[in-house]
């Protein structure tokens, strides 16, 4: 499952057009799903994967207080459907939605928070219904 790895070329390619902040766009595509026990409901796994990073904070990787709290509320909010927040916890949202194509639902663009995910749409969507595995993934694992 390369989920995460889509949702962090689909968050950094839109960071780059936002201004978003992309340390916060790569830790949210690791964390966000990573207590997800299925793929379908699993209420409050996005805030078992942001206390989970919790834990690692200062450790494996740094964040000051105010990037913390953004990143907290991105893992946190990430199935609730919200639109409005700060670009950059909107652009972890859109990275996210915008891998829906992995199980069957196909993104709807009035449902993502950025113009910047709209343009990405028709490409990160055909990756996710294909399983698409971007290279640095292929690379590092050796496949």
């Amino acid at each position: 499952m390369v989920h995460w790895a889509r949702v962090l070329e689909n968050g950094l390619k839109m960071a780059d057009a936002t201004g978003a902040d992309p340390k916060i766009v790569t830790l949210f595509a690791l964390f966000h799903d990573s207590r997800r026990v299925n793929e379908h409901k699993d209420h409050g796994h996005g805030t078992r994967g942001g206390d989970f990073a919790r834990t690692l904070r200062g450790t494996l990787f740094e964040l000051n207080d105010a990037q913390f709290e953004l990143f907290y509320s991105a893992c946190c909010l990430h199935t609730d459907g919200h639109l409005k927040a700060d670009i950059t916890v909107q652009v972890c949202w859109d990275a996210d939605r915008l891998d829906l194509g992995r199980v069957a639902i196909t993104p709807k663009p009035e449902r993502l928070c950025t113009n910047a995910a709209r343009d990405i749409l028709k490409w990160s969507h055909e990756r996710a219904i294909n399983g698409f595995e971007p290279d640095f993934v292929k690379l590092a694992w050796g496949m």
